[in-house]
């Protein structure tokens, strides 16, 4: 009978085949195969096209693909971004207390006051909007939980015999972060990237489908859905459905890897 381990497993290998098949079909899509069909608009779902196409006849499959793909480079590059922060500042803070420690998490407090998508939107204009003030903004407001977490984790490993057996011994901050702390916190930060992905991808989405992210000729899921909805109103519901579903199932695919790595990595589940 098939444990909790090897299903687990099992889950996180399909799902991860998914993500890098995406990644990588829409990587090999190039832009002369986004081809402009006038003789073929607003196509619906069907054989030929199965997504449909749009107002100009380009097939809504490649286009959702293509999105995907981009939408989700992009959030890969955030929550790698947010979480090298959240270990840098939940590391530092407990090491270096005081000032420090008061600092980073008046910081934390003060960047969770404000609501996410306006943050990414003033960020995102702040530094000019598209792709880079988009990947500035949303790796700026995504790293703080995370942070907690490390610096709880952290704190716990300050008090440890070992840690201060070796400040008797004269070793700094350095070396006890490099020695005792990270190979500690590892399997928080592997988690905590995976966990921030989904909410990184969807706020991406959030803010171009606003208009305050990446520009209109970008091919991302934001984009698409911004576009589609001057045609909702006429009956093209393909134009919306498909993309925003594809958006919502990467999402929840991702999140699932996530809880499965930390279902894995969790003693009390990991070997039922």
């Amino acid at each position: 009978m098939t444990g909790i381990r090897e299903k687990t497993i099992l889950s996180i290998s399909v799902f991860s085949f998914f993500f890098a098949a995406i990644l990588i079909a829409g990587s090999l899509i190039k832009g002369d195969s986004l081809y402009v069909d006038l003789s073929n608009i607003f196509a619906p779902p069907g054989a030929g096209h199965i997504f449909g196409t749009d107002w100009v006849g380009r097939d809504m499959l490649i286009r959702t693909v293509k999105g995907l793909s981009l939408s989700m480079k992009i959030g890969l590059l955030c929550s790698v971004s947010s979480s090298l922060i959240a270990m840098v500042l939940g590391v530092a803070a407990p090491l270096l207390g005081g000032k420090v420690d008061i600092f980073i998490s008046w910081l934390i407090d003060f960047v969770l006051s404000i609501p996410h998508t306006l943050a990414i939107i003033l960020i995102s204009i702040a530094c000019g909007g598209g792709l880079q003030g988009i990947v500035i903004g949303v790796t700026a407001t995504h790293w703080t939980s995370l942070t907690r977490v490390i610096r709880a984790e952290v704190m716990q490993i300050r008090e440890a015999e070992y840690t201060k057996i070796s400040r008797r011994f004269g070793k700094g901050n350095l070396f006890i972060a490099k020695e005792h702390v990270l190979p500690h916190i590892i399997p928080q930060l592997v988690i905590g990237t995976v966990l921030i992905f989904p909410h990184a991808i969807l706020h991406e989405a959030s803010v171009t489908f606003l208009g305050f992210g990446l520009p209109a000729h970008e091919p991302a899921i934001g984009v698409i859905l911004s576009e589609s909805m001057k045609y909702l109103t006429s009956g093209k519901w393909w134009l919306a459905f498909f993309p925003g579903i594809s958006l919502i199932a990467v999402s929840m695919m991702v999140n699932s890897i996530g809880k499965n790595i930390e279902r894995l990595i969790d003693p009390k589940t990991a070997y039922r």
